[in-house]
């Protein structure tokens, strides 16, 4: 595989209203045939699209007879005729809910703030300018330049304000200045509704803070940046007329699989943690508070974050529904520490140590390459298992494929598999639940990849978690 920059688009699925799109069993389907997707008898539901072709059960007739030309010949155009009624309504549906995820996303491209931090020998952390002016940004000054940043050259950031999402790009100068004590240190950032698009201003913001470093002052660039960027949404109706193409795309993901991580941030994720990724991956279904700390530069750490939710999707409707969302707060400081004591679900990353001694504001902390938990109820999670290892063979095993496959890149990949090792776990448990006798068998947990002994613990917990009702028929009394 090409080595890629890792200063690329990132995960194109957020924590905002989710905006229905076209099936995902249908669109999954056409990316990847293998993955396993929801039965829509099983929930109780039609997926949109299937009756556009014939039904693998049809089968047409090798031949037909005189007699038989007249009547079949006006049932089929009547058919005909009918289905094309129903392809010009699925495709309006199509063309109706594109446009509602397209004028969901390009507001949350919008940008709410553009601001300049610096490094003052006396004061410490300052903000230096914003627009606008009268902005609330109290406490961005320490979000947008990482505690122990002296120490390196250059870095980015993401980070939470409020209910905001903000990058900032940081650049540290060799100066001849007493004053400044030798070095220039300044951060340029932005805020906005989304997480998801702030890489488009990556480049941008990286140039800027060079140029703040050599030029001081000089805030026209931001200015100009920013009157173009905020607000910037066409009316409503432009997005109404928008022409339908000639048929529905193909190979388009839905907003709960659709990816497009930092380029080489899932390969950089799988080699700092190998086998642990199975790990994290059971403390993010099980929404758990997980802290990752990690010295500077804090961007890549912050990709790990990324990768963390990526772990914990299911496709599933309705699946966590009522339960707190997975939040991810990127960097922290300690400034966030009353924001975070009210968290019940998150993933975030910080530089600073004195985390480590607040052991109530998190249940996982990542100390580097080592996971682990204070918590004694899921200290046995911390346990990589049997299966761990398969499902993370098999995972390495469908890499390897990638080289020269440019069907999918390994982002899609990443998100895919663990998607569709979400989707087995809980497709399965939701059709036990709802069957007569309720009754989860060892057969059940092969069927999702699990252990029936060694990975009974993170069953329960995930029943207890998501409230899933069912029997565990299965024989724990044997150690393991």
């Amino acid at each position: 595989m090409a080595k890629q920059s890792d200063r690329s688009a990132l995960l194109d699925w957020e924590e905002v209203a989710a905006v229905e799109e076209p099936s995902l069993a249908t669109e999954v389907n056409e990316k990847c045939p293998r993955a396993t997707t929801v039965s829509s008898r099983a929930l109780g539901s039609t997926v949109p699209g299937t009756g556009w072709s014939s039904s693998p059960g049809e089968t047409a007739p090798d031949e037909l007879t005189s007699s038989d030309t007249g009547v079949l010949t006006d049932k089929v155009a009547s058919l005909w005729v009918l289905q094309n009624d129903v392809d010009k309504l699925q495709g309006r549906q199509y063309m109706a809910k594109r446009r509602d995820v397209e004028w969901n996303r390009r507001q949350q491209d919008q940008v709410i703030a553009v601001f300049v931090v610096t490094f003052d020998t006396r004061s410490g952390n300052m903000l230096e300018w914003c627009l606008p002016q009268d902005f609330n940004l109290d406490g961005v000054e320490f979000k947008s330049m990482a505690s122990g940043s002296h120490r390196i050259a250059s870095d980015f950031v993401y980070f939470r304000k409020d209910s905001y999402f903000g990058l900032a790009c940081f650049a540290n100068l060799p100066v001849e200045s007493e004053l400044e004590r030798g070095a220039r240190m300044k951060s340029v950032g932005i805020l906005s509704p989304s997480y998801t698009t702030l890489f488009h201003h990556m480049a941008f913001l990286e140039n800027q803070v060079r140029d703040q470093l050599r030029c001081p002052g000089q805030y026209s660039a931001l200015e100009a940046f920013f009157e173009q960027r905020k607000g910037l949404l066409p009316a409503r109706t432009t997005w109404n007329n928008m022409a339908a193409p000639a048929s529905t795309p193909k190979h388009i993901m839905s907003p709960e699989m659709k990816v497009s991580h930092p380029s080489g941030c899932v390969s950089q994720f799988v080699q700092f943690f190998g086998e642990q990724i199975m790990v994290l991956w059971k403390f993010a279904l099980l929404r758990r508070r997980i802290l990752i700390f990690s010295p500077p530069p804090v961007g890549v750490v912050c990709y790990r974050v990324y990768s963390c939710l990526a772990l914990a999707r299911v496709p599933l409707p309705g699946v966590g529904k009522g339960l707190p969302p997975f939040r991810p707060f990127f960097y922290v400081n300690v400034t966030d520490i009353p924001t975070l004591e009210t968290e019940l679900s998150y993933v975030a990353c910080t530089t600073e140590r004195i985390f480590e001694e607040k052991k109530h504001l998190f249940d996982v902390y990542v100390d580097n390459q080592t996971v682990q938990t204070h918590r004694e109820s899921l200290q046995p999670l911390l346990r990589i298992t049997g299966s761990d290892r398969a499902k993370y063979k098999k995972f390495q095993e469908k890499r390897k494929r990638l080289v020269g496959d440019t069907s999918y890149t390994e982002e899609e990949l990443f998100i895919l598999f663990f998607s569709e090792l979400n989707t087995k776990i809980f497709q399965t448990l939701l059709e036990v639940a709802s069957s007569v006798d309720r009754a989860l068998t060892e057969q059940h947990m092969q069927r999702m990849g699990l252990d029936p002994k060694a990975d009974h613990k993170f069953l329960v917990d995930i029943l207890e978690t998501y409230g899933i009702d069912v029997m565990l028929m299965i024989d724990t009394s044997c150690c393991f």
